[in-house]
């Protein structure tokens, strides 16, 4: 395969998968069994994370700048919600490297992450501001975030659950996912590069120009698909992406067990 259209291949699942409530980590690992190695090496995941987290910067700009002015508080929630996830994925990247590779996995996970939006489809609608959540709910909800270290488990999809548990507004709930999203896209970038000086991984003999074009792609992609997201939040359809992510999960299954 052509490596532009292998990284476009990428690039348009990361954009899609990382906001939409899906999974990227689980299409991308089953892509990647399904297609044969499609060679997402570690310069290649610093860079299409760099293109998400674009997106996210571009749409939530307001609510960052916010952030270093009158919201500071939230900082401190950000931080509280991040420290599951950091304790779970050190531990797995240490201690079970596999789990992040099975399409098997992957493909169960997705039916659990079917199973989760359609809770958050029959939930009551709440009103709480992601500004006044206690310091237990960000925990709560960091701790959905950690849970989606396994592939197949949409991080956008379970930490909106989580926000909305514990009270948040459907968008309120979305706008503090993907703020909890930036220290998380920031620590998978970090690793990536540890992994790249500590000589762990080999660094990408893809052209620049290459990379550039798949970060410009993912960070396209996933301006629409963030926006897509908020508006279907809005609408409370998030749920319907159940109706994707169960028949996949099934439909993989299945392939693997004929396989």
């Amino acid at each position: 395969m052509p490596d532009l259209i292998r990284v476009l291949i990428l690039a348009v699942v990361q954009g899609i998968a990382e906001f939409l409530p899906i999974s990227s980590s689980g299409h991308l690992v089953i892509l990647d069994n399904l297609l044969g190695d499609l060679g997402e090496s570690a310069t290649l995941v610093i860079i299409l994370h760099a293109g998400t987290l674009g997106s996210i910067l571009v749409v939530y700009w307001r609510r960052i700048l916010k952030l270093l002015t009158s919201d500071r508080r939230v900082i401190g929630l950000l931080v509280v919600g991040t420290l599951p996830a950091v304790v779970i994925g050190l531990t797995i990247k240490r201690g079970f490297p596999w789990i992040t590779e099975s399409p098997v996995l992957a493909a169960s996970m997705l039916i659990v992450t079917g199973v989760l939006l359609i809770v958050l489809g029959r939930l009551k609608p709440t009103v709480g501001e992601y500004t006044q959540m206690s310091w237990l709910g960000a925990f709560v909800v960091g701790c959905f975030q950690a849970v989606a270290i396994l592939p197949g488990i949409s991080r956008s999809g379970s930490t909106i659950l989580g926000g909305r548990l514990m009270g948040l507004s459907n968008e309120d709930s979305v706008t503090f996912s993907f703020l909890l999203a930036i220290p998380a896209i920031l620590g998978a970038t970090t690793l990536a590069v540890k992994d790249l000086v500590d000589g762990t991984e080999a660094a990408s003999e893809l052209p620049v120009a290459t990379l550039m074009i798949g970060a410009a792609c993912a960070f396209v992609v996933g301006i629409f698909a963030l926006k897509w997201l908020i508006h279907w939040s809005r609408e409370a359809r998030l749920h319907w992406f159940a109706y994707w992510c169960i028949p996949f999960g099934l439909a993989m299954l299945l392939f693997y067990s004929l396989r």
